[in-house]
């Protein structure tokens, strides 16, 4: 494979970062997950970090190093990071389960799949255009598939939070997979939370994306949507992936253009490496918390154990 990737949270005007996001790739495959949690306290991180870290934990058990069935994988990663952030808050007797947004993307063989619970963003963009996107889970989407108001309304409708699907909560989440989408050379994958794309329009984030190199691309685009959020900017986080392989290439030594600063290809991997990028509870760069040192640790440890029930 060769591509180019970039992650890049921030907090906003928010209190604190309840955004988690993370991806990982083997050889032949990658992996990347954003969540947005929603919860009192630190709850919603916690519930967005079991989410990501769910995922990226079953990654080298499945890919080895390429993947069966990857919707099985989303499917299963994403169930089992619900009943973990119930476990969770079983643990800590809470009244109301945190929750947390998900929208999970695997390639390989330069073929991408992806799912979502809530309203947290892919957009598949070529050549400058949206080819493209999940369809959210919330109220406000539901208006617009019933005409009741229109795109450009969904921003600035008091209903905009009401989100139906996610994991945790009482109910089982609604997961919507893809169809199977190949990818040509060029392709840009985007994942984001609504703090990115409530303020900032898909066809920006298509242009803005169409040559410059994720790593350049995003930190201008996260700050043009903070700029745009103001004093009640939201979260913002985005992860920016450029394919460099063609469908049926060989998939060790790919055929991109060479184009990136950051240009990875893995055609020198060990079959069984797996290169990981995330952040633990806690530890995000810029982040702010009022936890104590030692309270971040016992979160941590926490969160561990909890997952560790379902990591079979």
């Amino acid at each position: 494979m060769k591509f180019t990737i970039y992650q890049e949270s921030r907090t906003g005007m928010r209190a604190n970062n309840e955004d988690r996001l993370a991806y990982c790739y083997s050889r032949e495959a990658l992996l990347m997950v954003v969540a947005d949690g929603m919860g009192g306290h630190y709850y919603g991180e916690v519930a967005a970090q079991i989410a990501v870290q769910t995922l990226t934990d079953a990654f080298p058990r499945e890919f080895k190093p390429r993947m069966r069935d990857p919707f099985m994988f989303l499917q299963k990663g994403m169930l089992n990071a619900h009943r973990a952030i119930l476990d969770f808050a079983g643990q800590h007797r809470l009244l109301d389960s945190p929750r947390t947004t998900c929208v999970a993307c695997v390639v390989q063989n330069s073929v991408a799949y992806w799912a979502h619970s809530g309203d947290s963003r892919l957009y598949l963009l070529r050549n400058g255009r949206v080819l493209a996107q999940t369809r959210d889970h919330s109220r406000v989407r539901l208006l617009v598939d019933q005409g009741v108001i229109s795109e450009e309304q969904m921003p600035g409708h008091p209903d905009r939070n009401k989100i139906y699907g996610c994991l945790g909560g009482q109910q089982k989440p609604e997961i919507e997979y893809s169809r199977k989408a190949t990818l040509e050379t060029g392709d840009v994958l985007v994942l984001c939370t609504d703090g990115v794309w409530s303020v900032l329009p898909a066809d920006i984030l298509a242009v803005s994306l169409k040559t410059t190199d994720p790593a350049d691309a995003v930190p201008v685009l996260l700050g043009q949507a903070e700029a745009r959020g103001g004093p009640h900017a939201d979260n913002l986080s985005m992860i920016a992936v450029r394919w460099g392989d063609t469908y049926g290439a060989d998939s060790g030594s790919g055929s991109g253009n060479g184009s990136g600063r950051g240009l990875i290809s893995t055609r020198t991997m060990p079959r069984d490496s797996v290169t990981k990028r995330i952040d633990e509870f806690g530890r995000q760069p810029g982040g702010k918390t009022d936890l104590t040192e030692e309270e971040i640790e016992r979160a941590i440890e926490e969160i561990r154990s909890t997952i560790q029930k379902y990591s079979r």
